[in-house]
């Protein structure tokens, strides 16, 4: 799951690089934004956010170290 939610934010993230950069939305491949496969594309991607936000400092090695050594 882990893998799958990363993978998801990456795709989140060059999307709004590329909204940012020169305005076009991939979800535009797929209908655009009132499209169903987008919503749901857009809706999965917020979902992985939540579940890495939720579950972030389990997997960050980085995060560990420093909460190991407030300890």
């Amino acid at each position: 799951m882990h893998k799958i939610a990363f993978i998801l934010l990456v795709i989140g993230g060059l999307n709004w690089l590329l909204v940012g950069a020169i305005g076009w939305d991939i979800g535009e491949l797929f209908g655009g934004q009132g499209a169903a496969v987008s919503r749901v594309i857009y809706v999965v991607i917020g979902l992985a956010t939540i579940y890495k936000l939720a579950t972030h400092t389990r997997y960050c090695k980085e995060c560990v170290g420093m909460m190991k050594k407030e300890m």
